[in-house]
């Protein structure tokens, strides 16, 4: 596709490239809605000198929840639908691990889910064999690191304890694991 094709291409259009193993479809795709998100967040995380930290922290855990799970996304909801109900719910879980008591919005909804049909048996076979690309370009470290934060679904805290490091630096591995995940996704095969 030509650059004008990415820009124009509605979220559906999009949606099926990625799936398709388009890498730059979902540059696009994400982009769309990453101002949006990034002030959801901040606006949720209110004026702490940590909040921009923070925010791009949850921004690209969301970038990383999006694409592992596009697969999922069902054309029922519009893709910002859905979009938001991912950064929603990293939301939550970001505010959960801080025990902080904030109120939370009810507008967003989760899209019911149903058990994969074959076509999307298939599309998750390719979506997984590409994350499982990425992960072999990481260290053994990050790939761990990887695998208790997005698939075991792991606390910052539970995965200090499992593999008995500092608090301190598992955050800043997951922080850097995000940032590499982010670029291998949005470069794609450009690398």
């Amino acid at each position: 596709m030509e650059i004008a094709d990415y820009i124009v291409a509605d979220d559906q259009t999009l949606v099926s490239r990625v799936l398709e193993g388009d890498d730059c479809a979902f540059e696009y795709l994400f982009n769309r809605y990453r101002d949006a998100i990034s002030r959801l967040f901040l606006q949720r995380l209110g004026a702490s000198s940590s909040s921009p930290a923070d925010a791009d922290d949850l921004l690209q855990e969301t970038l990383i929840k999006v694409y592992v799970n596009l697969h999922r996304y069902s054309p029922r909801y519009t893709f910002g639908q859905w979009l938001y109900t991912i950064a929603r719910n990293t939301f939550i879980d970001y505010v959960r691990r801080r025990q902080e008591d904030m109120p939370l919005d009810d507008r967003f909804f989760a899209p019911v889910s149903s058990a994969p049909t074959p076509e999307e048996s298939v599309i998750n076979l390719q979506q997984r064999t590409q994350i499982e690309h990425y992960l072999s370009l990481l260290t053994p470290r990050y790939r761990r690191l990887f695998e208790l934060r997005f698939y075991e679904e792991c606390s910052y805290e539970e995965i200090a304890v499992k593999l008995n490091l500092p608090l301190g630096t598992v955050k800043t591995g997951i922080h850097r694991l995000r940032e590499q995940m982010c670029r291998l996704i949005t470069e794609g095969e450009n690398r």
